[in-house]
C-alpha cells in the first residue's frame, strides 16, 4: 500500500502534466501506422509478462490463472487488436450528406485527439480497467497520465514496467498513490478524464472536472438485477449467474447484484445453485474455503464489509439458502445465496461487490419492473427467459447501461458494442469505436461549394427573398 508520505506532491504531478503539453500537440499529426505500432508494442509487453501477471494477481486478489487470462489479458489484447484493425477507418474524415438548408456544401466529421487525458482505475480488474481505456486514448492520439488503485500493489508494479517500456513519460506515464494523489491530479486542467469506480467517487471526479470544464467518461456500477422468468431454462440460468456472480469473488461492476426468481421455479433455482456451487468449488464448506478456483476479497476491510452485509441481513430475518461462511482475516467470503431479505437490510441498498446473491421471489413481472424503475439505473440488467414477450416487455419498460438475455457479463467483451452506464451507473461509453470516440473531439467541418444556396438570402432583403425564406421553412416543416 502507499502511505500519504510516499505520495507525489502537487509540484511533481504538475511537472508530469506540463511535460505532456508539447507531445499532445504533436500527436495531432500522428499517423495510423504510428498509433498502430504503439498498440502493438503495448500488446507485446503485456503478453511477455504472462507468468508475472499470474503471480501478481494471485498476491493481490487470489485470482485463478484462467480468470487472469479471460478477464484481464483477453479484454486488453482484444481491444488493442480491434483498434489496430479498424483505426484507419476511424481516423479518416467521415462524410456527412447535406440537408435542405446546406445544399451546395460538403460536410465532414473530423476526429481530433482531446489532448492530455487522465485515466483513474479501480482495484477489481486493475489491468483491464487501466489498459483498455489506454488503448482507446492512444488510438485516438492522446497523451495520458494513469493512476491505478493503491489496493493492488503487485499488479501496479508490473503496469509501471509495461508503461515505462512502451512509452516516453511525455506521452504516457503511470503515477502511484492513494486518495491524495487522485485529488492532486484532479486539480489539473486535463482535456479528458476517464474514471472507473464507485458512483460516490464518480461524483467527486465530475465535480473536480467541472472546475475546468473537462469532459469525462464515468464507468461506475450500481445494483444490477437479474430476472429469472417462469419460462427460463433454470439450469442454464443458474450456471450462467453463478459464473457471473462468483468470478473474481463477485468484485465485478457488471456482476448480477441480486436476482428476482419467479415463484414457480424458486425451489428448482435454489437446488441448482447448491449443486453448481458444489460442482465448481467443493462439496462442503472447508473444501470451498480452500478452492483454488475462487478468488479472494481485495483487503480484509472489504471482506469485513461483505461479511457484515450477510450478518446484517440474517439478523433481520434473511435465510441462508447456501453458504454464508467467511474468514475475513483470510479475505474469504463463501459463495452465498440469501432468501427472505428484509427491506431494511443494508444489502438491499448497498452495492454488494462480493460473492453474495440475494434472491427475491416474484409472482407478477409488473411488480419487478416497478422495483427496478424505482431504483437508480443499473449498469446492467440480465433476463433469463424463453418467452420473447417477457424479454420485449423488460427491454422496453426498463433502463440500464446494458442488457444481457440468457447470459451475463459477456456483453462487456463485445468490442463492437458500446459499454457504459446511464445516470447513476455512468456517463459516456467505451470499447472499440466508442472508446476511440470518447477520447476524441468530433469536429464539424463544412466546406463551401460553387452552388451554395445561402447567397440567395444575403442582404439587402427584399420581398422576393422573404418569400423564398418562407417557402423554405414551410417545405422543411412538411418533411
Amino acid at each position: 500500500m502507499v502511505n500519504e508520505a510516499q505520495e507525489p506532491d502537487g509540484a511533481t504531478l504538475g511537472a508530469l502534466f506540463d511535460a505532456q503539453t508539447a507531445t499532445a500537440l504533436a500527436l495531432r499529426n500522428s499517423t495510423v501506422s504510428q498509433r498502430r505500432e504503439k498498440l502493438r508494442r503495448l500488446s507485446h509487453a503485456v503478453l511477455a509478462r504472462r507468468e508475472s501477471w499470474y503471480a501478481a494477481f494471485h498476491a493481490d486478489l487470489g485470482k485463478p490463472r484462467i480468470e487472469v487470462e479471460l478477464t484481464e489479458l483477453l479484454p486488453v489484447l482484444d481491444e488493442a487488436s480491434h483498434a489496430m484493425g479498424h483505426l484507419k477507418r476511424w481516423m479518416r474524415l467521415h462524410r456527412v450528406g447535406p440537408t435542405l438548408t446546406t445544399l451546395g456544401t460538403r460536410a465532414r466529421v473530423q476526429y481530433q485527439p482531446r489532448g492530455r487525458c487522465l485515466i483513474i482505475g479501480p482495484w477489481n480488474y486493475p489491468l483491464n480497467t487501466v489498459l483498455a481505456p489506454l488503448v482507446s486514448a492512444v488510438a485516438a492520439g492522446n497523451t495520458a497520465i494513469i493512476k491505478p488503485s493503491e489496493f493492488t500493489p503487485h499488479v501496479n508494479a508490473l503496469l509501471a514496467e509495461v508503461v515505462a517500456e512502451v512509452f516516453d513519460p511525455a506521452e504516457v506515464t503511470l503515477v502511484q498513490g492513494a486518495a491524495k494523489t487522485s485529488e492532486r491530479l484532479l486539480a489539473l486542467p486535463f482535456d479528458h478524464i476517464f474514471f472507473t469506480g464507485s458512483p460516490g467517487v464518480g461524483k467527486i471526479v465530475m465535480a473536480a472536472a467541472a472546475r475546468h470544464l473537462t469532459s469525462v467518461t464515468l464507468e461506475l456500477g450500481g445494483k444490477s438485477p437479474a430476472i429469472v422468468d417462469a419460462s427460463a431454462d433454470v439450469e442454464a440460468a443458474v450456471r450462467m449467474l453463478a459464473w457471473g456472480k462468483l468470478t473474481n469473488a463477485g468484485q465485478t461492476c457488471v456482476a448480477p447484484d441480486h436476482v428476482y426468481v419467479h415463484r414457480s421455479v424458486e425451489a428448482r433455482f435454489v437446488e441448482c445453485w447448491r449443486r453448481v456451487v458444489a460442482e465448481r468449488y467443493g462439496r462442503n464448506p472447508p473444501a470451498v474455503a480452500h478452492s483454488a478456483d475462487l478468488g479472494r476479497m481485495v483487503t480484509v476491510r472489504h471482506a469485513e464489509r461483505v461479511a457484515g452485509l450477510i450478518e446484517d441481513a440474517v439478523a433481520k430475518g434473511a435465510t441462508r439458502l447456501d453458504g454464508g461462511e467467511h474468514n475475513t482475516e483470510a479475505r474469504y467470503v463463501a459463495p452465498t445465496l440469501l432468501g427472505n431479505i428484509s427491506g431494511d437490510a443494508r444489502i438491499e441498498s448497498e452495492e454488494i461487490f462480493g460473492p453474495v446473491l440475494p434472491l427475491h421471489v416474484f409472482d407478477r413481472v409488473d411488480d419487478v419492473v416497478v422495483r427496478i424503475n424505482a431504483a437508480p439505473k443499473p449498469l446492467a440488467l440480465y433476463l433469463f427467459a424463453r418467452n420473447p414477450k417477457f424479454v420485449t416487455q423488460l427491454q422496453t419498460q426498463t433502463s440500464s447501461g446494458s442488457l444481457g438475455v440468457n447470459l451475463c457479463i459477456q456483453q462487456y467483451a463485445h468490442a463492437k458494442l458500446p459499454f457504459g452506464g446511464v445516470h447513476h451507473s455512468g456517463m459516456g461509453n467505451s470499447h472499440g469505436f466508442y472508446g476511440f470516440r470518447a477520447f476524441s473531439h468530433e469536429r464539424a467541418c463544412l466546406y463551401n461549394g460553387p452552388f451554395n444556396g445561402l447567397r440567395l438570402f444575403f442582404p439587402p432583403y427584399s420581398k422576393g427573398k422573404n418569400s423564398l425564406a418562407r417557402r423554405l421553412v414551410s417545405l422543411i416543416a412538411r418533411t
